[in-house]
């Protein structure tokens, strides 16, 4: 038996899994002898993930430059997507002073409640989000209160790091639907923060062309899908983790609706003020916006299963950029950005791509690897190689505003000013 066995290859596998930014680590003994001609699949976000780690400018470069591909970010609110200015929020002056006080004396109380967003947090929080997913016939989830006395007794045992069981009865979802969203409320800062809050407003305005190059009022819903995941790569961890949690809850409450009575539409309603409304406003404040607001999180909810993996362009970069690979070991994120069935990666359809995505992939195809060093003189290669796909269109509204989008100089720019996402949108 034993020189049977050597003939085979016992070897030690560590499998690495990262959730919401905590490590796991899993010990396996392999018997059997590797296949060296069977490609391992990844996850298709793998090098993505390693570039954010690795090279977090870079990285940051490259979806800020993608995201003012798809939408117009004057100059201040482009600065406060970066973090380079403060951001600036319709704000009421006369309630700042008085929720700011309150969140400090919230903040004194609890360590889950009004403390800034953790992964401890995030574990405790996650005991409300499991029980409610068993529980989603509920009719009026999310909208019916639940009752205070119980709301209070729940509130300190989780503030009190508690592992509580919701199964016995003590208390009902109502109450922890009610919770969930105090704590959503009480963050010092929204969910989706208040640096983003400006991109989440022109997400909403994405809309079709005609066949003369004109706007029409007709969502582009697969540009928005793609500006949301680039938005999303740009999330905190914590953020990103517990916003996926909710919506993926909200998700499958929204497909039992026949039964609880709300939809994606009226979820949005009861969470947009507690996820994406700046600090220390009121409904008054927000104006025009909150019709705008409530259907972007309707969006977020009824296409959260497709948000958060990298598009195809971004996942086949940071292939490149490691290792010069151009083969796909995932047709997910393919099929996401072109709708098609065949896996291909020398074709991508999206129904109605931008000449930049076709440039940008094009040229990538053609290259083998990409070092950092290299990657000013490829943004520039991509953009002279845009220019001319532009001016090669046919005349239309479309094709000018384009020419005025790529009709920067080609020069270098410092990263403080605009650096990748200054040279492929500057405004006018």
């Amino acid at each position: 038996m034993e020189s049977e066995n050597e003939g085979r290859c016992s070897e030690l596998k560590v499998c690495v899994c990262v959730f919401g930014g905590a490590t796991k680590c899993s010990l396996f003994l392999c018997q059997e002898k590797p296949d060296v001609t069977q490609p391992v699949i990844f996850n298709p976000d793998f090098f993505v993930e390693r570039l954010r780690h690795e090279h977090p400018q870079i990285y940051a470069d490259l979806v800020l430059s993608n995201i003012t591909r798809l939408i117009d970010l004057p100059g201040d609110e482009f600065a406060q997507l970066t973090g380079e200015l403060e951001p600036k929020m319709p704000s009421s002056s006369s309630t700042a002073f008085l929720r700011s006080f309150n969140f400090r004396k919230r903040k004194e109380k609890g360590v889950i409640f009004g403390a800034p967003l953790t992964e401890e947090g995030i574990a405790q929080i996650y005991q409300l989000i499991e029980y409610l997913s068993k529980n989603l016939h509920v009719e009026g989830l999310f909208r019916v209160p639940g009752h205070s006395l119980r709301q209070a007794a729940l509130r300190e045992m989780l503030n009190n790091g508690a592992e509580i069981d919701l199964e016995t009865g003590d208390f009902h979802p109502n109450d922890a639907a009610t919770l969930l969203k105090v704590y959503l409320g009480e963050l010092p800062e929204p969910l989706l923060t208040h640096r983003h809050y400006h991109a989440h407003l022109k997400i909403g305005d994405l809309t079709r062309f005609d066949e003369n190059g004109n706007k029409t009022d007709v969502p582009n819903k697969e540009r928005q899908i793609e500006a949301y995941q680039l938005l999303f790569m740009l999330l905190p961890p914590t953020n990103r983790s517990l916003l996926k949690l909710l919506l993926d809850l909200l998700y499958h409450t929204a497909r039992t609706q026949h039964l609880n009575k709300m939809s994606a539409i009226n979820l949005a309603t009861m969470f947009a003020p507690h996820i994406i409304w700046p600090k220390n406003v009121t409904a008054s404040d927000l104006q025009g916006s909150i019709e705008k607001l409530n259907n972007g999180v309707a969006f977020l909810i009824r296409h959260s299963q497709k948000l958060f993996k990298a598009p195809l362009y971004i996942n086949k970069y940071a292939r490149l950029y490691y290792t010069g690979s151009k083969s796909l070991q995932s047709n997910d994120d393919l099929n996401l950005a072109s709708g098609s069935k065949t896996g291909s990666t020398t074709v991508i359809a999206a129904s109605s791509p931008s000449p930049s995505v076709r440039s940008i992939t094009g040229e990538m195809s053609r290259t083998s690897t990409i070092h950092p060093c290299e990657n000013q003189s490829y943004t520039e290669s991509c953009l002279k190689e845009l220019y001319k796909e532009v001016n090669s269109m046919p005349e239309s509204a479309k094709k000018k505003k384009l020419i005025r989008q790529t009709r920067t100089p080609f020069i270098r720019r410092h990263w403080r000013s605009r650096s990748a996402g200054g040279l492929i949108k500057v405004s006018s």
